[in-house]
């Protein structure tokens, strides 16, 4: 994931993860620009600088936001209890965005919940 605001984006994570899936962070301090989570010896989430990301991509000339659009990414966790999982991002900083309900019509016993995180990502809390 990219941040434009490394230290915030960091605290949001740092704080989330840990609760909702078990992650520990491996590497990465609120300092960035890099920093990464895993979860039974799996990588679950990179955090990295947009503006040292664009250096490397050759991007830097480029505005960091545009005109609004569809999201394009979405962070999706697997979490043991979707509404409570929910209020804790909710106190940690997030946005709601779709409140915890049931889904049937995308896989049997689904329930999902969506948020904002502090970056304007679009995670989706879910568990069957």
């Amino acid at each position: 994931m990219l941040a434009g605001d490394f230290a915030r984006a960091f605290h949001f994570d740092d704080a989330v993860l840990p609760e909702l899936i078990g992650a520990e962070r491996v590497q990465g301090t609120e300092a960035g620009p890099y920093a990464h989570w895993d979860a039974c010896g799996q990588g679950v989430l990179t955090l990295f600088d947009r503006e040292a990301m664009a250096r490397v991509a050759g991007t830097a000339q480029l505005p960091e936001h545009g005109p609004a659009t569809q999201d394009v990414v979405m962070f999706v966790s697997w979490v043991a209890d979707v509404n409570a999982d929910h209020r804790f991002c909710l106190r940690r900083g997030g946005r709601a965005v779709a409140p915890p309900a049931d889904r049937p019509e995308w896989a049997p016993g689904l329930r999902a919940a969506h948020l904002r995180d502090l970056e304007d990502n679009l995670p989706e809390l879910q568990a069957y």
